[in-house]
Parts: structure tokens; C-alpha cells; sequence
């Protein structure tokens, strides 16, 4: 049996800087790939982060190995054209968190995949919106969050955030 390793990714609607994005986030997912017996990423599909970083993943796993590890879109409630989704993530799950307003049920969602993680990766700007709250609400939580916003470097076999960026 795998040892599974969760990673849940938030970040917002809107993206000014792509490459950023990718060049802070390819490395520390082929990292996870090579390095983790088997690879969970939890990710929704309500905004540019979302769409870009699942493109992220799928080169990842294309440059590295797509073997040990799985691409999970993760709905907080049914969706229209949910045969298209099917066709390009690993996977879909919907958490049992109820009959809720359509917006709470997002932050639910987001807290359940959370819950659910080992880490947490974020691309978080700006203090408010959903991805804001989520990160915040993994810090409270004391899982490890790496902010892709802020320079990331590998150190001891552990991602970290520059202080001073």
C-alpha cells in the first residue's frame, strides 16, 4: 500500500503574473513527485490559479512521472459539463458538507481539503478573498503553507517562505 502525501492548492480568481506562478510552483511539485511514494493534489476550478496551476501539475507529472500520483478536481456541489472535467482531471470528489449556500459551501469545500492535506500551497497577494481565507484558516490549523507569491527555496528537504520578499 502507497503512503499517501496531500497537497491542496488555493489561490486567486485572478492571476497578473503566470510565469511567476509556474516558475515558483513547477519545482516544488517535481520535487514532491520524486520524492513522495505517492502524490494526492486536491484542487477546484473557480479562477485563473486554479486552471493555471492544474496545467502546472499536468506538465509536472508529464516531465517527472505520472505514475505515483493523482490530479483530484474537488466541487463543492455539482457543476454543468462535468464530462469535460472528467476527461482532463485524475479524478472527482465532491465532500459531504451538506446543503449549503452555493458560497458557503466553496469555504467549506475549502476547509474539508484543508483538513484532508499534509501541505498546503496558496498563491495569496492581496489580505481578503476565498484563497486568503483558506490560507489563513492553514495556518490556524498549523499545516505547513508554502505562498508562491513570496520566494520559495528548499532547505533541508523542507520548502520555506523568504521573510523579506
Amino acid at each position: 500500500m502507497y503512503e499517501i502525501y496531500r497537497v491542496a492548492l488555493f489561490g486567486h480568481r485572478t492571476l497578473y503574473d503566470l510565469r511567476k506562478v509556474e516558475y515558483r510552483l513547477a519545482p516544488i511539485l517535481e520535487d514532491l513527485l520524486r520524492t513522495k511514494e505517492y502524490v494526492e493534489f486536491y484542487i477546484g476550478r473557480h479562477g485563473e490559479f486554479d486552471e493555471y496551476a492544474a496545467s502546472v501539475i499536468k506538465r509536472a507529472q508529464k516531465s517527472v512521472r505520472d505514475d505515483n500520483s493523482v490530479m483530484i478536481l474537488t466541487l463543492p456541489y455539482s457543476v454543468k459539463d462535468l464530462d469535460y472535467y472528467e476527461e482532463y482531471y485524475d479524478e472527482i470528489t465532491f465532500p459531504d458538507i451538506g446543503r449549503t449556500h452555493p458560497k458557503v459551501a466553496i469555504t467549506l469545500r475549502n476547509q474539508w481539503m484543508i483538513d484532508t492535506a499534509d501541505l498546503v500551497i496558496v498563491y495569496v497577494e492581496n489580505n481578503s478573498g476565498g484563497a486568503y481565507k483558506a490560507m489563513t484558516y492553514a495556518e490556524k490549523t498549523e499545516k505547513p503553507v508554502i505562498n508562491l507569491a513570496v520566494d520559495c527555496e528548499k532547505d533541508n528537504n523542507n520548502w520555506y517562505r523568504h521573510a523579506d520578499t
